[in-house]
């Protein structure tokens, strides 16, 4: 197997949750080798996520960090002791990436922020993910911030909002998250490429609020522009929602071309010369005739079939899967998309988590390694890096600095 393109990049994660254990998997997947780095006794407050299995120390295990955890490895240190501290420092120039995705400051007090880290090691690269960022002052700072926070100051909450009712929240799942996650990603990779020309480390620094700015781009943009539709009301074109025979399917269109192919499919054509849909405007105004005809022509399909159609007269369209459908779905399948982890609290039916997104064509796949369970290679990782004895590691687990 040739080897994967960030073989030999060592990360130390000081992690929680998903923002930054998203962001640390992918890098492992890539073929980073990451140390994950928990509190002794409880772990990752992922862990404690619900649905959970248990691992084999009949401990629950929660479904945030199982599908977040993959190729890493776990100690267990009690960051708020002086010894735990200190070992975090050792541990820190045997890595080209430290990173951490707690309140904004908290690691600074502590004493393992970025000017710590780096004293002790000057060319690390030190992320850090945080709901309103770490590097200016932000009149949110003191504020708790998971995804749905950052998704919801953003303004796509609001752009999608029906009139008269309230946002639905967290619409996409963790957009919050895995969308700051690949910003991480994104702004590690051009730290190591920078380090590679300078020999100089850095701060990266990401907000979970400015990535979810980015996110909703045409909230910002289009408003600017003059295009300010009430809450729900849609843009001026067709992005709707219509029924077939076995469930639902969303249609786009947004030029005229395409509207005169669906108009066309339906056996509508006399639509194209019909004042009502002569503009985008129309379109919307008239949706309802619009989502009569197409529920009418796809009630004797499936979703999927009806999609089928729709593509082979060039109108983009996708069905709405549900859970067992995507699970079931060929593509997926094919890509490898769903991983499966085996459980050890005896049901026999695995953990799902999604696979790596990313294809490479000189990237040989590799299997997952599964999550770790806590403070699993404490002692191998601080024998191997520190070179601490059994009788120092003892010492260390007898004072709790250590799991």
């Amino acid at each position: 197997m040739s080897d994967l393109p960030l073989s030999g990049v060592r990360v130390l994660a000081l992690e929680q949750m998903q923002a930054l254990p998203f962001a640390t998997q992918l890098l492992g997947r890539l073929g980073a080798e990451v140390v994950k780095v928990e509190h002794p006794t409880h772990g990752d407050l992922g862990r404690g996520s619900q649905p959970a299995m248990k691992d084999p120390e009949g401990r629950n295990v929660g479904a945030t960090f199982l599908r977040n955890n993959a190729n890493k490895q776990s100690i267990g240190i009690d960051l708020k002791s002086d010894a735990g501290r200190r070992l975090v420092l050792d541990l820190a120039p045997r890595f080209d990436i430290v990173c951490e995705n707690s309140k904004a400051g908290a690691m600074s007090r502590l004493g393992l922020g970025y000017d710590d880290v780096a004293a002790a090691h000057p060319a690390v690269i030190y992320l850090s993910i945080s709901g309103f960022g770490n590097t200016i002052e932000s009149p949110y700072d003191s504020w708790p911030a998971y995804a749905a926070v950052a998704e919801a100051m953003s303004g796509l909450y609001e752009w999608k909002r029906a009139p008269g009712q309230p946002p639905a929240v967290s619409p996409v799942g963790a957009l919050g998250d895995i969308g700051t996650a690949m910003f991480g990603v994104v702004g590690l990779l051009a730290a190591l490429r920078h380090r590679d020309r300078t020999g100089e480390g850095q701060y990266v620094d990401i907000a979970m609020f400015d990535s979810m700015v980015a996110f909703a781009d045409v909230v910002t943009n289009y408003w600017s522009m003059g295009m300010r539709p009430e809450p729900g009301a849609g843009l001026p074109m067709i992005l709707d929602g219509f029924e077939s025979g076995d469930g639902w399917l969303i249609i786009q269109i947004g030029r005229e071309h395409e509207f005169a192919r669906l108009a066309e499919l339906l056996g509508h054509g006399e639509w194209v010369d019909d004042e009502r849909f002569a503009t985008r405007a129309g379109w919307r105004e008239h949706i309802d005739t619009i989502r009569t005809a197409v529920n009418e022509w796809a009630s004797s399909m499936s979703n999927v079939d009806a999609c089928h159609a729709l593509a082979a007269a060039g109108i983009a369209a996708g069905p709405v899967l549900s859970a067992q459908q995507v699970i079931d779905d060929p593509h997926v399948a094919a890509r490898d998309m769903l991983v499966p982890i085996e459980r050890t609290d005896g049901v026999d039916e695995p953990v799902l988590t999604p696979g790596n997104p990313i294809k490479m064509s000189a990237m040989d796949a590799r299997p997952d390694q599964r999550p770790p369970w806590l403070g699993e290679h404490t002692d191998d990782v601080l024998s191997r890096e520190l070179g601490l004895d059994a009788a120092a590691i003892d010492a260390l687990r007898a004072d709790g600095a250590i799991g």
